[in-house]
């Protein structure tokens, strides 16, 4: 039997060298967070996990699986064991992990406790997710701190709390509402290559072609030659006016001749959130059109830091909902959760492709949070 231990930088890439080199059914042993020496005692080092597994010791697994594996019928026992001898083996085989545990617990630092078996799995299950270990640890300190303990130590049960709490903190804007007779101007803002043009179009298709509504095009986009024709293309396929405006003075005008749809759609042009020229500048935009809603378009393939950023910056054009973009490219939502919490935007919608009038949902309380937690996948 061989114990090793291994040491990365994060909890992800530690799990990630055992399951490597041992196997995804090796036992984890014991985690805990450490400080990489110095040369000079007094400088402390980089923060580091150790994880100690083995994949020689007789207990359940606590690694994530990334995919179920076929089972394997259990060899027979050799014809000399008897059952006194194997349970004289599995006798010796649990005190040394008794004895393994106590060592790690007196080598763990102060204030630092051992996860149930049932949130330690959680805890791996949400870094698979892609959410930060800052973010998993909170959540699961928090389960652990509010769940009975008949959830801590059953991985579902554990897990279906997390997401009763996160479910708890999103705010859902629901859909544009549309009535005849009765303008509603709404704009999209965003930075380049989140996909807001198409999502017009999206919007759009379903607003004229599923709920009969009249339904007219603005776009601003005019720094790109190709976003002008790619949605007036869309115009004309789905047969909808379409005005392409130059400055914030021309915007009245354009407003005006579409006074009698039931929806206008405003398309913008990208800003970078560092410019403040052109956020100035799309405010204006903005002012002049008297919008009714500002939807800020953020694609789910962006880091958190850059989403959370985003959003800060865009605040200032006055936006009131958020679009969360590309999920289908994103290979985990988990990184969404900080950016959900601090933007305090409602969520209006999601898309999940480029096909036209599909690949687009009313965001939904629920289904979020089972795709941020990995527990339900895109499509």
């Amino acid at each position: 039997m061989e114990i090793k231990t291994y040491r990365a930088a994060t909890m992800h890439d530690a799990l990630a060298l055992v399951r490597r080199e041992l196997g995804p059914d090796a036992a984890v042993l014991h985690t805990r967070e450490i400080r990489r020496r110095r040369l000079f005692s007094w400088l402390s080092g980089a923060r580091e996990i150790e994880v100690t597994a083995s994949a020689g010791v007789n207990v359940p697994s606590r690694l994530s699986r990334r995919a179920p594996q076929p089972s394997r019928p259990a060899p027979p026992p050799p014809p000399s064991a008897t059952p006194s001898v194997a349970e004289e083996v599995q006798s010796q085989l649990s005190h040394l992990q008794a004895m393994m545990q106590d060592l790690c617990q007196h080598s763990r630092p102060a204030g630092q406790r051992d996860l149930p078996e049932g949130l330690f799995k959680l805890f791996t299950d949400l870094i698979e997710a892609d959410l930060s270990e800052e973010v998993a640890r909170e959540l699961v300190e928090r389960a652990r701190a509010e769940a009975p303990d008949s959830e801590l130590t059953d991985p579902v049960l554990a897990k279906a709390g997390i997401a009763r709490m996160l479910e708890a903190e999103i705010s859902i804007a629901g859909p544009i509402s549309v009535a005849s007779g009765r303008r509603r101007l709404v704009a999209l803002v965003g930075p380049t290559g989140v996909g807001k043009t198409t999502t017009i179009a999206k919007l759009a298709a379903n607003y004229r072609l599923r709920e009969k509504h009249k339904v007219g095009l603005i776009t601003v986009d005019t720094y790109r030659i190709a976003a002008v024709e790619q949605l007036r293309t869309y115009a004309d396929i789905i047969d909808l006016p379409m005005e392409v405006v130059s400055t914030p003075r021309e915007m009245r005008e354009a407003v005006r001749r579409l006074d009698d749809m039931d929806l206008i759609l405003m398309d913008t042009a990208g800003r970078s959130p560092r410019d403040d020229i052109k956020i100035r500048e799309l405010k204006a935009f903005l002012t002049e059109a008297e919008a009714d809603e500002v939807h800020l378009v953020l694609s789910s393939v962006a880091s958190g830091k850059t989403l959370r950023q985003t959003a800060q910056r865009f605040a200032a054009v006055g936006t009131t909902a958020l679009i969360l973009t590309k999920l289908d490219e994103a290979t985990g939502l988990g990184d969404l959760v900080p950016v959900l919490r601090s933007s305090e935007l409602p969520l209006s919608y999601l898309t999940n492709g480029q096909n036209v009038p599909d690949d687009i949902e009313v965001a939904d309380r629920g289904r979020l949070t089972r795709l941020l937690l990995g527990i339900e996948s895109v499509t």
